[in-house]
C-alpha cells in the first residue's frame, strides 16, 4: 500500500500543525514519525486514519485520492495509546466489534468472526484470555487486545498511536519485538507514531523526524544516527557534543583541534561542530595536538562507560563514551587528565549575528584514516 503525501498543511486557529509535509510510504514498511510533543505526529496520523482531513495538500493511493476514501473503505487499523477498549466488552467481543458493526452485506458470519478472533487471540499470545473483560488484564495483555482488534478487520494500513506509552519499561521492550515480528509475518505497511527515539530507531526501516509540522529528516535509522543533515537532527537522535568553533581565514579551529577549509561563503566568523561521543579520541594528557581535559565522573552503564570530561582552556564539558572492558584496562579514575579530540564531526557554519546554524551548508568531516592511534592514559 504505496503512499504519497504532497504538501499536507494543517492548522488549528493560528497554529500550523503541519506545514507542507511531503512524504512517500513503501507497501511493507515499517516508518516510524518520531519528534517531540506538538511536532506534528499524531495530526498526520489522524489524516491517514480519516479522523481529520488537511487544509492543503494530497494524499495518493496508486494514484486514486486516499482523502476520499470514506475511513472505513481505506482499511486501515488504528491502535491508540490508552487502548480505547470498550469496558463492558470482553476481550472476544472488543476484538470482533469492527467485523460486527460492517455493513449486513459485508458482514461475516458469526462462525467466521469467532474463527477469526480465536486465530487472532492465538496470534497476539492471549489464548484462554477471551472471557475475561479489559480491567482483568495487565497493561501489556490490553494493549495486545487492541492490536488483535486492528488487525480483525484485515487492514492494509496499520497506524500505531504511541501503542507502549502507557506501559513500564520492560514490558515495553518485549512488546516492541515481538510487534517487528508480526510487522513482518504478515507483511503489513506500518506507522508508527513515537516520541522515543530508541523505540523508533531499533523498530523501524525508516524514521521521518519532525519538528514544528514539518520534516526535518527520512532516513533509515543507521543514516539518520551517523548522518544527521540538520543541527536539531544532531541534538535530537542519541547524545552529542555541541562544540563552538571559529572561523579563521574560513578554516574551523578550536584550540588544538583545527580542520581543512569547507566550501562555505567568505565573510562567515563562527561554526558549530556536533560530535557523538562515541567519536571523541581519548589519550594520553599533552600527546599529540589534543585538548587537556580532566575526567570528572564515570558512569557505568552495562557494557558501557560515560565520561564525563571538563576542557578547562575551552571551559567546555564533554561525553564521552568506551567500552567497560576498556576503561578497565586503561585504569581510567576520576581526577586523571587525557588528551581529547574528535575523531569525526558535523559541522554548520554560524549566521553573522543571529547565532544560529545554517543547516543548508552542513559539512561532515572525519579523521583520514578514521581513528587515533591507541594511546594509553596515564595518571
Amino acid at each position: 500500500m504505496s503512499l504519497q503525501l504532497t504538501d499536507v498543511t494543517r492548522r488549528f486557529s493560528r497554529q500550523a500543525a503541519l506545514s507542507g509535509v511531503s512524504l512517500e510510504i513503501q507497501d511493507g514498511e515499517f516508518l516510524a514519525l518520531l519528534g517531540p510533543s506538538g511536532s506534528g505526529k499524531t495530526t498526520l496520523l489522524r489524516i491517514l486514519a480519516g479522523l481529520d482531513r488537511p487544509d492543503a495538500g494530497s494524499v495518493t493511493h496508486q494514484g486514486k485520492d486516499f482523502l476520499q476514501m470514506p475511513p472505513r473503505e481505506r482499511k486501515v487499523g488504528l491502535v491508540f495509546q490508552h487502548y480505547a477498549l470498550f469496558r463492558h466488552m470482553s476481550v472476544m467481543e472488543n476484538i470482533a466489534f469492527g467485523l460486527r458493526v460492517r455493513p449486513w452485506r459485508k458482514r461475516p458470519s458469526r462462525k467466521a468472526v469467532r474463527e477469526r478472533v480465536q486465530s487472532l487471540l492465538q496470534r497476539v499470545k492471549l489464548e484462554g484470555l477471551g472471557e475475561r473483560y479489559p480491567m482483568q488484564l495487565s497493561g501489556g495483555q490490553r494493549q495486545r487486545v487492541g492490536l488483535a482488534r486492528a488487525l480483525a478487520v484485515e487492514p492494509n494500513l496499520l497506524l500505531l498511536d504511541e501503542p507502549f506509552g502507557a506501559l513500564d519499561a520492560q514490558v515495553r521492550v518485549s512488546l516492541r519485538r515481538w510487534l517487528r515480528e508480526l510487522h513482518d509475518e504478515l507483511k503489513l505497511t506500518t506507522i508508527f507514531v513515537t516520541h522515543d527515539q530508541e523505540e523508533a530507531l531499533e523498530l523501524s526501516d525508516r524514521v521521518a523526524l519532525m519538528n514544528n509540522g514539518r520534516i526535518e529528516q527520512v532516513d533509515t535509522p543507521a543514516e539518520l544516527y551517523q548522518h544527521p543533515a540538520t543541527p536539531f537532527v544532531c541534538e535530537f537522535i542519541g547524545r552529542v557534543n555541541r562544540i563552538p568553533l571559529k572561523l579563521e581565514h574560513g578554516r574551523p579551529l578550536s584550540g588544538e583541534w583545527r580542520l581543512p577549509q569547507p566550501a562555505w561563503s567568505n565573510g562567515l566568523h563562527e561554526a558549530i561542530a556536533y560530535v557523538r561521543p562515541e567519536q571523541l579520541s581519548i589519550g594520553t594528557c599533552g600527546s599529540k595536538p589534543m585538548w587537556n581535559a580532566k575526567l570528572r565522573h564515570i558512569y557505568l552503564a552495562g557494557s558501557v562507560a560515560h565520561l564525563n570530561l571538563h576542557v578547562e582552556s575551552m571551559d567546555l564539558t564533554l561525553e564521552a563514551d568506551l567500552a567497560s572492558e576498556e576503561l578497565h584496562e586503561r585504569g581510567l579514575q576520576p581526577g586523571m587528565e587525557l588528551g581529547v579530540l574528535p575523531r569525526a564531526a558535523v559541522l554548520f557554519p554560524l549566521r553573522n549575528g543571529a547565532g544560529e546554524p545554517v543547516a543548508e551548508a552542513r559539512w561532515e568531516w572525519r579523521e583520514p584514516g578514521g581513528v587515533f592511534p591507541a594511546l594509553v592514559a596515564q595518571r
